[in-house]
């Protein structure tokens, strides 16, 4: 059954390259980025796994945790960092579980009837201190991933989960934003005391909220 944007992220208990973690207690109290690769040794995956190790600070400076997965064992895991690091000039950073049965392959429909049976696509789930998943991308096992646009969208969930403010297109962190329609002109004044500009009623522009 497919996940949908505000079902609890389902819970499990799996083997990764850091030992043994129980999801939801390894989230604690932040975010987390659960991601996908089809399997072990395949190009796609080894430059996206090197750039997230990159890239890790970014993501620990919003309080967000990475988490990969990939079909094989822990050994081959171990093994195949080896290469990340020697191709991309960093291994993971961050745990890599180990789902040789698919349990959680198939527990976050990662495997898709359309593509191969044995092999997940590019899936990737951002989940909240909730537990909830608040944003999902799915992309074919030959497209890699953009993980430049999961830290802005990340940008975008973390301001909209504190202010009554929407995100518009191509936003990043530092621009304006747009009013939620939910808020009345009057509710918006006090929330917004500088006031803003309006485009037409529904389309009310203001700086970000810090």
């Amino acid at each position: 059954m497919a996940i949908r944007l505000g079902d609890i992220a389902p819970d499990f208990t799996a083997e990764t390259t850091e030992g043994t973690i129980r999801f939801h207690e390894w989230i604690g109290d932040g975010w987390c980025v659960l991601f996908s690769h089809p399997k072990d040794f395949t190009p796609v995956c080894t430059t996206e796994l090197g750039y997230m190790a990159k890239i890790k600070p970014e993501f620990e400076k919003r309080g967000v945790k990475i988490l990969g997965l990939s079909v094989d064992p822990v050994s081959s895991h171990k093994e195949w960092s080896k290469d990340i690091e020697e191709t991309q000039g960093q291994k993971p950073n961050y745990p890599l579980i180990a789902d040789p049965e698919r349990k959680i392959a198939d527990l976050y429909d990662m495997i898709h009837p359309n593509a191969l049976d044995t092999l997940t696509v590019r899936s990737v789930f951002v989940i909240g201190p909730d537990k909830k998943v608040k944003l999902t991308l799915t992309y074919p096992a030959s497209t890699g991933r953009n993980f430049d646009e999961i830290l802005r969208a990340i940008d975008s969930l973390q301001l909209t989960a504190k202010h009554s403010v929407a995100t518009p297109v191509n936003w990043k962190s530092g621009e304006d934003v747009i009013i939620v329609p939910a808020l009345s002109d009057e509710d918006a004044k006090k929330k917004f005391p500088d006031g803003w500009k309006a485009k037409k009623p529904y389309l009310r522009i203001v700086p970000q909220p810090r």
